[in-house]
């Protein structure tokens, strides 16, 4: 490896965990700021479309959740496929067969049952405030998209590896496959 390859590795691995790291926080603010948001939506108004803001306060968190997961995945599967040739550096592949040997084994990653009792939660003002059926309707499934968007991200973060891995190794062999055409050429 060379000298500027290593200090790309390390400053890979640094950001991988930092991003670990602000995943967390990031999940902790959504949090406090939704709550923030639905103590003041229910102090202040009482229609039920008021829950809306609220829930926009959630689903951003959500997505700066899932945006900073996403690319903590993707740096990994840049780092297995371009950083371990050589075999010294078999912590993602083994982190790789563990998970698939042991699915469902770990934490979710994207904090989505919090999301889903937040969103039940976050409903809840609605039915108390003795909604038409339309305010139901409307506000209900507005909800419900949100519900839908934290699913299908989560089975979307299921797979992301690897196809993520699958992409990877097809660059790599695009690169590989470029750099024998250009030694190929002669003059």
């Amino acid at each position: 490896m060379t000298p500027r390859e290593a200090e790309e590795y390390r400053a890979l691995r640094a950001t991988i965990r930092e991003r670990g790291s602000l995943r967390v926080v990031l999940f902790i603010v959504a949090v406090i700021a939704w709550a923030a948001a639905t103590i003041a939506t229910a102090a202040l108004a009482a229609l039920p479309v008021a829950t809306l803001l609220p829930l926009l306060v959630l689903a951003a968190g959500f997505e700066s959740v899932f945006a900073v997961h996403t690319g903590v995945e993707r740096v990994g599967r840049y780092l297995q496929v371009f950083y371990d040739d050589d075999g010294t550096r078999e912590w993602e592949r083994i982190t790789m067969a563990y998970g698939r040997a042991f699915p469902g084994g770990g934490p979710d990653a994207l904090f989505s049952a919090y999301f889903y009792l937040a969103t039940l939660l976050n409903f809840v003002p609605v039915l108390l405030a003795e909604p038409v059926r339309l305010e139901v309707a409307v506000v209900g499934t507005v909800h419900l998209l949100f519900v839908g968007r934290v699913f299908v991200a989560h089975r979307v973060s299921g797979r992301q590896r690897a196809l993520d891995l699958e992409r990877f190794e097809r660059l790599k062999a695009g690169r590989r496959e470029g750099e024998a055409g250009e030694s190929g050429k002669t003059g």
